[in-house]
């Protein structure tokens, strides 16, 4: 899990790590994907869902 604050903000697998205390990505990236997200250069993320603050919401309860 890392931080990203790119279009991740209203991805639905988006969401606040109370350990780390900021929002991380929970999806499980490869390598490879995993440097890419670091690095700044993930913007076409093969898993970005669309998820607005009701949808986010439902997921968590």
């Amino acid at each position: 899990m890392f931080e990203n604050t790119s279009k991740c903000e209203d991805c639905l697998y988006y969401e606040y790590d109370d350990e780390y205390g900021f929002y991380v990505c929970d999806m499980d990236l490869d390598e490879d994907e995993t440097a890419q997200f670091i690095g700044g250069r993930f913007q076409n993320c093969p898993y970005y869902r669309p998820g607005d603050e009701y949808t986010i919401v439902r997921k968590q309860i």
